[in-house]
């Protein structure tokens, strides 16, 4: 499936997939009712082993949502770097999508490498990453900001890190900095004994963290929960994200919008300590917030909520390791 809607979805990509898989069932789509009706009226009959699908975060965690609802076992899937900031894309390794089916290509009818990927849940639905605070307020900002410029050149200069980055400095921080933005949560285990990490990034049982404990009481500029290590961007958000298997990696970084604005390149690179930071793995939380807020799930805004439960999805999914297929490619 190629999102012809993605920043870099086109037919151009679905011609290069007719040439090298002749056989594949192809979807271009340029909305989740076209995917849904893709879903319900081919791949129901006939459920596929291998699912690449070509798109943003949003894209692939509406996919996998949607196949949810219909009740389709997830498939291995093989991310193609299509979105904007194509968070599984980078983790595992996507090189352009080119090159990527290229890649695949040499496997024949053999399943390429895969890597096993656990997923957060909220509100019945999964992602790999959802949260709240200045990367829903960011992520807002920055499609606010996109849908200003027209469809052409200008546009395509800040729809990647550059307009996200003009976004968070021209909106999100300065609202922080002039208004009365500040917002506090309170968050509550409700699962087994809580993990956590000390100074050198070792995991170790949290102090006072058994189930039903208030783990964290104060003020927030980020919080969510994650299974993969980064945002989009290449912004590693989660820097510890699956430390410890078949837990939910949890951050708390409760600091005011100067300080996260001096230390911006330090969270970039999950560099550890950081003041301020909380780190929690934990199955399932709920998060209590002094006001409305919007959450994101997998780069898309989902809403606005003064509550969020999060927890450990019963799914899994199978992602292609590019990053091995591509070694094991170089090596034949």
């Amino acid at each position: 499936m190629v999102n012809l809607r993605a920043r870099r979805g086109s037919e151009k990509v679905g011609g290069l997939v007719r040439r090298l898989f002749p056989r594949a069932r192809l979807a271009l789509t340029r909305s989740l009712e076209d995917a849904r009706s893709w879903i319900s009226g081919t791949l129901r009959q006939d459920p596929p082993t291998l699912l690449l699908a070509g798109g943003g975060d949003g894209t692939i965690t509406g996919l996998i949502n949607e196949m949810r609802a219909q009740g389709l076992a997830l498939p291995a899937i093989g991310v193609l770097p299509l979105g904007t900031g194509n968070a599984w894309a980078r983790v595992t390794g996507a090189p352009s999508a080119s090159v990527a089916l290229r890649q695949l290509a040499r496997c024949g009818e053999r399943l390429p490498p895969l890597r096993p990927f656990s997923l957060v849940g909220l509100e019945g639905r999964v992602a790999p990453f959802a949260g709240t605070g200045w990367d829903a307020e960011a992520l807002q900002d920055f499609k606010d900001n996109l849908a200003r410029f027209p469809a052409g050149p200008l546009r395509e200069a800040n729809a990647g890190l550059r307009g996200y980055l003009g976004a968070l400095a021209t909106r999100t921080i300065p609202r922080h900095l002039l208004g009365n933005a500040d917002l506090r949560a309170k968050v509550f285990n409700l699962g087994a004994p809580a993990l956590t990490v000390d100074a050198q990034g070792r995991v170790i049982p949290m102090p006072g963290g058994e189930t039903g404990a208030l783990l964290y009481d104060g003020p927030i500029g980020v919080c969510g929960a994650a299974t993969t290590p980064e945002f989009g961007f290449g912004f590693k958000a989660f820097p510890f994200a699956q430390a410890v298997p078949h837990r939910l990696s949890v951050r708390v970084y409760g600091v005011g919008a100067l300080e996260g604005a001096r230390n911006v390149f330090k969270l970039w690179r999950g560099q550890h300590p950081m003041p301020g930071m909380h780190d929690f793995f934990v199955e399932r939380l709920r998060m209590d917030f002094d006001r409305d807020i919007p959450f994101q799930m997998g780069g898309d805004i989902m809403g606005i909520r003064r509550s969020l439960e999060f927890s450990l999805a019963e799914e899994s999914v199978n992602l292609v390791d590019w990053r091995q297929l591509g070694r094991l490619v170089a090596s034949a």
